[in-house]
């Protein structure tokens, strides 16, 4: 069930709090990590934080000119390490939707070659790594705090297909995607939530992803800390899994998306 505040000895998950005072950091044995996501080309009060996690829908459209408002943006945060992925709304990070892309070409529609290659070149660029910007797609990244706590990260943008969007692939057809997580990842982004975890629509349709579902309860996956998504925005809140007795790692799962006037939710961890 989503709270307000979920609390145990190694976790605290705040949903919903006061945004002009936001609860206090817990110290440096911890990570503040503060994560958002269908931002869609608007910018969002979002309190400070270790890191900040984006899962995807960066953009509007799917413009490389409304991608480039969003990752302006997010330069401006205070946060010193910023990871982010696409979602289905971000067309131009997709090469399939690129002029003669497999996508483009299906459904009639492009995004222009040379905005398409801006729009890699810029999330990759020096000046977003400088700002403490790092882009995942399908990749992994070792983030350590100063605290000199080292976390594993990965992030997937793919989501199941509905209605024309990037990343996205057949229902039930995404085991060799999910496969691809590393073992050990301890922080995971995906654009979509998995099956049955705060992936509910409006009409009350289960939306999320059984295979993402299945590969999160793998064994080798049993040191996943936080996992955060978005796509459906009816559902932004956050569930604290307990560990079990042969899996006693606690999980978080966040839907993270601001589109339907949600907050950015704050996950602390104890390192």
């Amino acid at each position: 069930m989503t709270q307000s505040t979920l609390v145990s000895a190694t976790t605290a998950v705040y949903v919903k709090y006061d945004p002009q005072d936001p609860p206090p950091h817990p110290g440096l044995s911890w990570t503040r990590f503060v994560c958002i996501s269908d931002t869609h080309s608007h910018a969002y009060r979002v309190p400070p934080g270790d890191i900040l996690l984006h899962a995807g829908d960066l953009s509007a459209g799917g413009a490389f000119k409304r991608l480039r408002v969003t990752l302006n943006w997010l330069k401006t945060l205070p946060h010193p390490v910023k990871i982010l992925i696409a979602g289905n709304h971000d067309l131009c990070l997709d090469d399939d939707w690129q002029e003669g892309g497999h996508w483009a070409n299906v459904a009639g529609e492009t995004v222009g070659t040379k905005d398409a290659v801006a729009a890699r070149q810029l999330i990759r660029s020096e000046t977003l790594r400088k700002a403490g910007m790092h882009y995942l797609e399908f990749e992994s990244i070792d983030i350590t705090t100063p605290a000199g706590r080292t976390w594993k990260v990965y992030g997937s943008p793919a989501a199941p297909r509905y209605s024309w969007g990037a990343f996205q692939y057949e229902y039930n057809e995404g085991g060799d995607i999910y496969a691809r997580i590393p073992e050990g990842t301890e922080i995971l982004l995906t654009h979509t939530p998995p099956y049955g975890t705060l992936n509910k629509t409006r009409k009350g349709t289960a939306a999320g992803c059984k295979d993402l579902a299945k590969r999160l309860a793998s064994d080798d996956l049993q040191r996943c800390r936080l996992h955060v998504f978005g796509h459906i925005h009816e559902s932004h809140g956050a569930v604290l899994h307990e560990g079990s007795a042969e899996h006693s790692c606690e999980r978080v799962s966040v839907n993270a998306a601001l589109a339907y006037g949600g907050q950015a939710i704050i996950v602390d961890l104890k390192n």
